[in-house]
């Protein structure tokens, strides 16, 4: 039988034990949050806009903090909040094709920048329509879908820019489902 020592010993074991967990368990949330909110976010990609790069239903990671170290580039993938003109109210994910002060266009199936041609190895097929040339602003991007005749993107919007400040992010890997696992580049 225990006797008083030992019930007092496993009550102080017991104790510090659950401190320690509750103490793991919160840096763990705490970490997670801040992990997810400034550093790497998870999105399920909702539609084939992005098809064949990014499937439907693909899970992907999104660097949340890459675009405070480095600009954006041409052809990065990345996650912007919608403007209320696009029609969705999710976040969107689209390739990046004109960078501020230069022209876009898109004639004979294929797409133009500062009057070169784009070579897009990405696309599954070529645009299937014309788009007359603009100058896309400053602070603005020019972004399309790599599924050109079904992507609601630039092409299609009546104002056909976006602003820097509503990238959230670059996306950088599929991880989900496995067979599907890659490095977005």
């Amino acid at each position: 039988m225990p006797n008083k020592k030992e019930n007092k010993k496993d009550k102080n074991t017991m104790s510090s034990f659950l401190k320690d967990a509750i103490v793991v368990i919160l840096a763990a949330l705490v970490l997670a949050f801040v992990l997810r909110t400034f550093v790497v976010d998870s999105r399920i990609v909702p539609t084939a806009s992005m098809y064949p790069t990014v499937e439907v239903n693909d899970r992907i990671l999104v660097n949340r903090f890459i675009y405070r170290f480095t600009d954006i580039e041409r052809g990065d993938i990345i996650v912007f909040k919608a403007e209320a003109e696009t029609g969705q109210k999710e976040d969107l994910l689209k390739r990046v094709i004109a960078l501020p002060g230069e022209t876009v266009k898109i004639v004979n199936q294929a797409v133009y920048i500062d009057g070169e041609p784009l070579e897009e190895p990405y696309l599954v097929d070529y645009p299937g329509y014309d788009f007359a040339e603009v100058t896309v602003p400053e602070g603005k991007l020019f972004v399309l879908g790599d599924n050109r005749n079904n992507s609601n993107d630039s092409h299609h919007w009546s104002y056909p820019f976006i602003d820097i400040t509503d990238v959230k992010g670059k996306a950088f890997l599929v991880y989900w489902p496995f067979e599907h696992f890659k490095l977005l580049k």
